[in-house]
């Protein structure tokens, strides 16, 4: 496909005999929004680490950029933030931000830093100290922070506002809906669905390691006729479970 960011065919996972993701085929394009939403277990950050190469798979391909998702420079333009993220505990916040930005080949200025940490309630202050006493929700705007410093034209994001407070999860979402003029393409994955009916062009609601829908916020709603993608997607699981389904 052309002017495809992430690009999926039949991809098919197991582990232990059982089947995480199931043929799953799955197009973002560059410059779109996409939110990827479903139950606990139904396939989400697997299907995650098979797009970024951390495990084998069992059937199918990835293309990111149109590159083979086995191929280092696959991911030389992207940023990625897992679902509960630990910074190196023997570096500080400041050397974190350096050695990323390093990796990246970027030189992020000074006032950058600053505002990125001011408008996600990073204390300066915090930079300066070791990780080890960074909280759950100072390590994880410690991560996002990072993430955007590297100017990324993909961000893949899993449960990134996990952790966080209110404040700092608006702030996250004004920046991320500020960076889409930019041509960035966002992929991240969700269980605050008011984000995604806010933010996100599209929307794919994985079950059981099949996706089960994929189309705009709008057409959900359409499709299951309700007002907002929360009543949506409870709707979908309900007629997916009435239709006997397995649980995610």
């Amino acid at each position: 496909m052309h002017n495809m960011a992430i690009d999926i065919q039949g991809l098919r996972k197991s582990y232990c005999g059982r089947e995480v993701l199931r043929a799953v085929n799955l197009g973002v394009a560059a410059g779109e929004y996409a939110g990827l939403i479903g139950a606990n277990g139904a396939g989400k950050t697997t299907l995650m680490k098979c797009l970024l190469d951390f495990c084998d798979l069992d059937d199918g391909s990835i293309r990111i950029f149109a590159t083979h998702h086995r191929r280092p420079e696959a991911r030389r333009r992207l940023a990625f933030l897992p679902e509960r993220f630990s910074p190196p505990y023997y570096l500080s916040g400041r050397e974190f931000l350096t050695y990323t930005a390093a990796l990246h080949q970027a030189v992020p200025a000074e006032d950058e830093i600053a505002r990125l940490c001011e408008g996600l309630e990073l204390e300066a202050s915090a930079l300066r100290q070791p990780v080890r006493k960074y909280s759950q929700g100072m390590g994880q705007k410690l991560g996002l922070v990072a993430c955007f410093l590297t100017r990324p034209d993909l961000l893949i994001l899993d449960e990134p506002l996990n952790g966080l407070d209110p404040r700092a999860r608006a702030a996250v979402r004004n920046y991320l809906a500020s960076l889409k003029q930019n041509g960035l393409t966002l992929f991240y994955s969700t269980h605050l669905l008011d984000d995604v009916q806010t933010l996100c062009d599209r929307v794919i609601i994985l079950h059981a390691g099949e996706v089960r829908y994929a189309g705009s916020v709008p057409d959900c709603c359409t499709t299951y006729r309700c007002a907002t993608l929360e009543q949506a997607y409870l709707a979908s699981s309900e007629s997916l479970r009435h239709a006997g389904k397995p649980a995610g």
